[in-house]
Order: C-alpha cells, then sequence, then structure tokens
C-alpha cells in the first residue's frame, strides 16, 4: 500500500534529499535557517570570550597546595641582625646562665640533634623533671609555650627557665652580673645593642636567636609547594588517614599543632597526672624527639599514635593503619642549618 505524504512534509523530505545530495537550497529556506546559525555562532563567541577570561584571571601555574589544605610549610627564618643573632647562640650554649655553671640552654635543647633531649634529662638534685623536654626547634611558631601553655612569649619563658629549681637555679640579674665582668662579653653587647649588657638587651638576645631556629624544608612541605614526588602513595595515604580520623582538628597550621587546647585524655586515660588541659604539641620533626607525651613515657611513635588514638578520637587503629600515619608524620622532619633534624640516637 502506496503511503500518502501531506504536500508540507513532501517539500521538507525533498529539500532535505536535496541538502544531503550537494544541491542547492531554495533561498527561501536559506533565509528561514539564517537566523539559527546567526544565534549559534554568537553562543560560539561568547563561549570563547568567557573561556578566555577565566584563563586570564586564574594564576599562570597550579594553585598550591598549601592554599587548600590545613597545614602548611614552616616559612624560612626571619631576618635578624647578625650581631644580635650571634649574641644570642652564644648566650644560648654559655653555662653562665645557670647557678653552677654546669648547664646552659643547649644541656636540654641540643641543637645538634632535635633540639630537645635524648628523654634522659635530669634535675639538679638529680631526680627526673615532671615534664618531658620540649624542642625548642620551631618553638616561636606557637601561640603558647611550655606544655602548660603559660608563656605568651619565648622572652617570659626564658626567664622563667632561668629562675626555675629544676632548670637553671638562677635570676636574669645574677647572669647579669656575669656578663658585665666579662670584658669580652661586654665589648659584644656593646658592638650589638650599643650598651653594656642589661636584663632588655640580655633577654632579646636570646629571644633573636630563638626565632632563628625554624625547621624549613621537610619532604611534606616540599608537597605542599607542589613537589608531587615528595611523597610516596604509602605516605600520602597516611597524611589523608590523618586528616579523616580527625587528627588534624587538633594538629594543624603552620606548626601541625601549638596553636589551641585541648583535654588529653578525651574517651580514656592518655598520660597519668596533670596538667588535664594542655597545649596541643607540635608535630614538627615528631619522629625524631621520643619519648612522647608530657610525662615522657611513650617510647615509640608508633605506641604514640595507638593511645592518641584510643584516647582522643575513641579509635582502634590497624597495623596498616599505624603504619600509614606513622610514614606521613616521619615526612615532617625538617632541616636545620643544611641537615635533616635527626634523633638523639642518630
Amino acid at each position: 500500500m502506496t503511503r500518502s505524504w501531506p504536500p508540507a512534509l513532501c517539500r521538507r523530505h525533498h529539500l532535505e534529499i536535496a541538502s544531503a545530495r550537494g544541491q542547492a537550497m531554495p533561498s527561501v529556506l536559506r533565509a528561514r535557517r539564517r537566523p539559527l546559525w546567526i544565534c549559534l555562532t554568537l553562543l560560539l563567541l561568547l563561549a570563547s570570550a568567557a573561556a578566555a577570561q577565566a584563563t586570564d584571571s586564574e594564576p599562570s601555574g597550579a594553585k598550591p597546595l598549601a592554599d587548600q589544605e590545613p597545614i602548611t610549610p614552616i616559612p624560612l627564618p626571619p631576618a635578624a641582625d647578625p650581631q644580635k643573632l650571634a649574641l644570642g647562640e652564644r648566650l644560648f650554649g654559655d653555662r653562665r646562665l645557670s647557678a653552677d655553671g654546669k648547664l646552659a640552654c643547649s644541656s636540654c635543647h641540643d641543637l645538634r640533634i632535635n633540639g630537645a633531649s635524648n628523654g634522659k634529662t635530669v634535675a639538679h638534685d638529680g631526680s627526673k623533671p615532671p615534664f618531658d623536654t620540649l624542642t625548642v626547634f620551631n618553638a616561636a611558631l606557637n601561640f603558647r609555650l611550655n606544655w602548660a601553655g603559660n608563656f605568651r612569649d619565648l622572652g617570659a619563658q626564658a626567664e622563667s627557665s632561668l629562675e626555675n629549681p629544676v632548670n637553671l637555679r638562677t635570676s636574669v640579674d645574677e647572669v647579669l652580673r656575669k656578663l658585665n665582668a666579662d670584658p669580652q662579653m661586654v665589648q659584644q653587647f656593646r658592638a650589638a645593642y650599643g650598651r653594656a649588657p642589661d636584663r632588655t638587651s640580655f633577654l632579646d638576645a636570646l629571644v633573636t636567636f630563638e626565632r632563628s631556629l625554624l625547621t624549613p624544608g621537610s619532604r611534606f612541605d616540599r608537597w605542599l609547594d607542589g613537589d608531587a614526588s615528595a611523597l610516596s602513595p604509602q605516605e600520602l595515604g597516611g597524611y589523608q588517614l590523618f586528616k579523616s580520623l580527625g587528627c588534624s582538628s587538633c594538629h594543624q597550621g603552620v606548626n601541625v599543632g601549638g596553636n589551641l587546647f585541648e583535654r588529653q585524655g578525651v574517651f580514656r586515660p592518655l598520660v597519668p597526672g596533670k596538667p588535664e588541659i594542655v597545649r596541643v604539641p607540635s608535630l614538627r620533626n615528631v619522629a625524631t624527639t621520643p619519648p612522647y607525651f608530657h610525662d615522657g613515657g611513650t617510647p615509640t611513635l608508633e605506641e604514640a599514635v595507638r593511645k592518641m588514638a584510643a584516647a582522643q578520637l575513641d579509635r582502634t587503629l590497624t597495623d596498616q593503619q599505624v603504619g600509614s600515619l606513622v610514614a606521613f608524620l616521619k615526612t615532617l622532619t625538617g632541616t636545620y642549618r643544611g641537615r635533616a633534624v635527626v634523633g638523639a640516637s642518630q
């Protein structure tokens, strides 16, 4: 049976066939289709212009990971007067800063290793100090100092260490008496500050040096700066786990901690004794600073990770998870004066 087509459809079918065969279209059809092509052309031009504008507004390079992550890289040490810096370094290692001339700041904060000690620091009377020694590396980046977070600035903390009977057992006035009796030291102070040693210049020199004790250049910071090869798949997986578990809620920012207070032992006991509220420690160089926690009672990083997960997050981690987290934490080891920070036994 032959199918009958309406006249309008016949004309349209004929025109489509003619077009497919390369035959010329009637002028009336070309006129009807011209507005469609004009609209399509305008849309293409607008899309191209929008793409060009977006490209121009974006930076030429990829957006740094540091702008997207809860952790930011350690900066370079701040600019400082070389004479004040040298004087502060000399004072940091000067045993006259202790009552009996046996200890210096560097006795407990060994800059040849981790900026702390090997966990065997003893008080003047031979007893074990109540708190494990915190590293002085990157301490200038913390918002508070000491485990209890009871000092806001390096000068006040230094003066407290001088007066502490467990530490140096002296006073600023006694130290100044010794320094002013040394002509060479007086000359160095005059060169740096234009006057003999006094309280302000003495503390400023120490603080100037301590502010320089930053450890940039960790592999994790290189990854933040765009070096995708700086971390292995396991280390990167450990970082993702660090965030997903909630570790980065307390350990974030430039010092991976050190910028807030937290109760230790949220779900179960972590460390016996007080303080219950501690300043969250920095995790920078954490792989080099065993033993862990303020009592120094946890010898390995693996054990510390398990305890933290249980006490603070109410999580029991698998061996694989612990391995990944520890692998990530080891990437936070930076450099001081061109060499990697190392542990006491390395």
